[in-house]
């Protein structure tokens, strides 16, 4: 499933030095054995997940009480206080391989549509460090990641026979 959560306008960047942890922290603590998280991509006001659930309860569930934990982490890292998803959340169902396979590369390559200059050819901003899903990286290790392996065969093999990701990729 691709998640994206929208922010109100006027609050700091995601991914600013003060927010950013904040995030990735609350990512940390949403995992759970019916809701996963297992990509993600932050940008200035919004964040793009692929997340895992056992049905569509736990989906809702698990989106709303993420979406209560980004807002709490994100007021107190910005000091703030008030509402800060713009919406619900928006939520499309990937049903195959290559759905699968458009929306990772879309999640983890989002900083170039947005023309985010990063220092490195994947995003420090996403979940693209543990993602071992890159055809000139090794394995990437898990260790420390604010996300979990995937669960489901779409997500942990499908995809991938339509190739491994490049970092020189852009998102579709």
């Amino acid at each position: 499933m691709h998640l994206t959560l929208r922010c109100m306008a006027g609050l700091p960047s995601l991914r600013s030095l003060e927010v950013f942890p904040a995030v990735v922290a609350a990512l940390r603590a949403a995992q759970g054995a019916a809701f996963r998280v297992v990509q993600f991509s932050v940008q200035d006001n919004h964040v793009h997940l692929l997340v895992e659930a056992s049905d569509s309860a736990a989906l809702r569930t698990g989106a709303r009480s993420l979406g209560i934990r980004l807002a709490r982490a994100i007021n107190r890292a910005a000091g703030r206080k008030g509402r800060v998803l713009d919406d619900r959340y928006h939520t499309r169902a990937l049903r195959t391989p290559r759905e699968v396979r458009i929306a990772l590369a879309y999640v983890l390559f989002n900083f170039k549509k947005h023309q985010v200059r990063v220092p490195t050819r994947l995003d420090p901003c996403s979940s693209a460090p543990w993602c071992d899903g890159f055809r000139d990286r090794g394995g990437a290790s898990l260790e420390g990641a604010p996300v979990v392996a995937p669960r489901t065969w779409l997500a942990r093999v499908g995809w991938r026979r339509h190739g491994l990701l490049s970092p020189d990729e852009a998102p579709a």
